[in-house]
């Protein structure tokens, strides 16, 4: 149990504490019978939200990613209107004692079913963009990997005009569209070797391997970005 659900939970218990004191300390109408098939049925229907709403908070609270928490907040925010919604139309049936007790039921039955498929839109939706961001990170992986290799390459590279090639490799590297598939595969394995042969030849400090190679390296990765918006 993490902190922030920790804290929510003494908020959520508090307010279950006031609703029951409400609930049972309220005197009702006069003249009118206040405990009836009515009042338990908004009492019971309104607990039933409380149960609902704590455990859509812990689904959305215990994430200890960021990320997924902040995607979470939606799904808590869906929740929790839920449980004001219930107090809305729940305190109705506990007001109006008199009602009877089949419009109550199908009152309740309505808000509740519609709070509940609200809380798996929302819980669906989540899912949703969390498997996206998954596969976004997985397909800009390639270009982000290169960029910080080449990076480094350029600041091991010696010599200004060996550092100078190296860094028109980065640049174009580093501006190309990050998006990668199955489709570029073949042209990013292309792209993986001459770069490894540019490694080596600035390793080796040799100006017009580096310069040819560094050429050959930046052909291919236009040609990738060519390729890159043909598959959009």
């Amino acid at each position: 149990m993490n902190k922030q659900f920790k804290n929510y939970l003494v908020v959520w218990a508090v307010l279950l504490v006031l609703f029951n004191v409400i609930a049972f300390v309220s005197v009702g109408w006069a003249g009118v019978e206040k405990y009836t098939a009515s009042f338990w049925i908004g009492y019971v229907f309104i607990s039933l939200c409380f149960v609902g709403q704590l455990a859509c908070a812990y689904k959305a609270l215990k994430e200890e990613n960021l990320t997924r928490l902040f995607y979470n907040i939606s799904l808590f925010k869906t929740s929790y209107s839920g449980l004001i919604a219930s107090f809305v139309f729940g305190g109705a049936c506990m007001l109006i004692s008199p009602l009877p007790y089949w419009v109550g039921i199908i009152l309740c039955a309505i808000v509740l079913t519609l709070n509940f498929f609200s809380v798996m839109k929302a819980s669906v939706a989540v899912d949703a963009v969390v498997q996206i961001d998954k596969k976004v990170k997985v397909q800009t992986f390639f270009i982000k990997s290169l960029t910080v290799d080449a990076e480094t390459l350029m600041a091991r590279a010696e010599g200004e005009e060996i550092k100078a090639e190296c860094r028109k490799v980065y640049e174009a590297i580093r501006y190309s569209d990050p998006m990668s598939s199955d489709a570029l595969s073949a042209a990013e394995s292309q792209i993986t070797l001459k770069f490894a042969a540019l490694s080596d030849a600035v390793a080796a400090g040799n100006l017009a391997a580096v310069q040819a190679v560094a050429r050959e390296t930046i052909i291919l990765v236009e040609d990738r970005n060519k390729k890159c918006k043909l598959l959009k």
